[in-house]
């Protein structure tokens, strides 16, 4: 095979799968690992791909790349009302109490689920998300609080020291948080380092914290992590999570729910 044939399947086996081993590709093609490495090198210069411990991603999951809320609510909508559905299972029905409620499109999936599953109760929601705040204001039995702070224009999301400060002020019984990656070894993670500020600061004040992730985000790493696995109690998301990341989930004492 050419090198050029090669170039071209690797970079569509990345396209499509998101993710390749240097082992695997060597294996696959019969060549030594030394000259995947050097293909890899030849995809990631001309931006095919981004290089990463033991192989390569996608560029659209490097650590800095971030949808932006348009462009997010028309990626796997199905799944994340599914994600959504399962989710407020978590809240014992007609809900008396408090939520805090991350910024997201899956967290943003929550909305009509959690009125329907706290129907007839009272609940103090409060959120980030000015997105979220539009779907629940004036909505029967939502209490509704949404915490200041700078606007982001990439997520709509309430960021900066007023925002964390306010949530160090709380203590809600549940949280529901979105990441934009979560893997074995580095936790929950987040592009952008005042997000991920907001999400620490809600992690570590909730009682309960409930993990909204849709699978294609599992497996994968931002710059930011925000949260070690050890400290969710639950992941909800829509596909089995890898054989790596179930066991670390485990050790972790991770509950793991499949929508």
């Amino acid at each position: 095979m050419y090198q050029a044939e090669r170039l071209d399947l690797i970079a569509r086996a990345v396209r499509d799968a998101g993710r390749v081993s240097v082992r695997e590709l060597a294996a696959q093609f019969d060549i030594t690992t030394e000259t995947v490495r050097r293909d890899l090198q030849m995809l990631e210069e001309s931006g095919a791909l981004r290089r990463v411990h033991g192989g390569a991603i996608a560029s659209s999951r490097a650590s800095l790349v971030e949808r932006g809320v348009v462009e997010r609510l028309a990626h796997r909508g199905a799944e994340k009302r599914r994600i959504a559905e399962r989710a407020v299972l978590a809240l014992p029905a007609r809900f008396s109490g408090s939520v805090l409620l991350d910024a997201g499109t899956t967290t943003g999936a929550l909305a009509d689920p959690l009125l329907e599953r706290i129907g007839g109760g009272r609940t103090t929601i409060v959120t980030n998300a000015v997105s979220h705040a539009a779907a629940l204001a004036g909505r029967e039995g939502v209490d509704l609080s949404i915490l200041g702070g700078r606007v982001r224009s990439v997520t709509g999301a309430a960021v900066g020291i007023d925002t964390v400060r306010q949530i160090e002020s709380l203590r809600p019984d549940i949280a529901f948080v979105g990441t934009n990656a979560l893997s074995a070894d580095f936790g929950l993670s987040t592009p952008d380092a005042e997000e991920a500020a907001v999400k620490r600061a809600m992690v570590a004040s909730a009682r309960r914290v409930i993990a909204v992730v849709d699978s294609s985000k599992l497996g994968d790493e931002s710059l930011t992590r925000f949260a070690r696995l050890g400290e969710i109690d639950v992941l909800v998301t829509d596909a089995d999570p890898s054989a790596e990341l179930s066991a670390a989930l485990s050790d972790d004492d991770v509950e793991v729910w499949i929508a």
